[in-house]
């Protein structure tokens, strides 16, 4: 199963702030949505809350701790798991269904967790600095940039895939 992050990322790493994007860029959703779609995306409690609804055409995994009646907030359909580990199990036990990536969404927690398992990594780098309360985690030396494509606008960004080096 290839396991990727798909991240917008501000040029100090910031990719949240208040729960949200600080930032709203429809040709990145575009881009967000294309590389999802038809795949598993997993995400924590607060990325789920800020996205507000699972995402259609994907198996929606969500990762929190929360017990009882706080698992209400989420939808019929929404995989809950309660750990990080049972997550990346279920997702490998079906991934054959769907085109077998699990695509990683946020947030920052998830991020840093899982870094040392993803293989690809989305990321569109907005070229703007902004002030926020979530971050990217630096991205390791094992990834080299594959692919890049500019986009201009207010604000402009980069779309960039990096893949990871074969280890040596």
């Amino acid at each position: 199963m290839i396991i990727s992050h798909v991240v917008a990322t501000a040029e100090n790493g910031v990719i949240g702030r208040d729960g949200g994007l600080p930032w709203h860029i429809p040709a990145d959703l575009k881009r967000f949505k294309a590389a999802t779609m038809g795949k598993m995306v997993l995400m924590g409690r607060k990325t789920y809350a800020s996205v507000g609804r699972p995402l259609p055409g994907r198996l929606n995994i969500v990762v929190t701790r929360a017990q009882g009646a706080e698992r209400e907030m989420f939808a019929p359909g929404v995989v809950v798991c309660a750990d990080l580990d049972a997550a990346l199990h279920y997702a490998a036990a079906h991934a054959h269904e769907w085109q077998n990536e699990l695509c990683i969404i946020g947030g920052g927690e998830i991020y840093a967790q899982t870094m040392d398992k993803v293989n690809i990594i989305y990321l569109s780098r907005v070229h703007m600095t902004v002030d926020g309360d979530t971050y990217y985690p630096a991205l390791p030396t094992r990834f080299a940039l594959m692919e890049k494509e500019e986009h201009e606008g207010s604000p402009s960004f980069s779309w960039c895939v990096y893949g990871s080096r074969p280890a040596i």
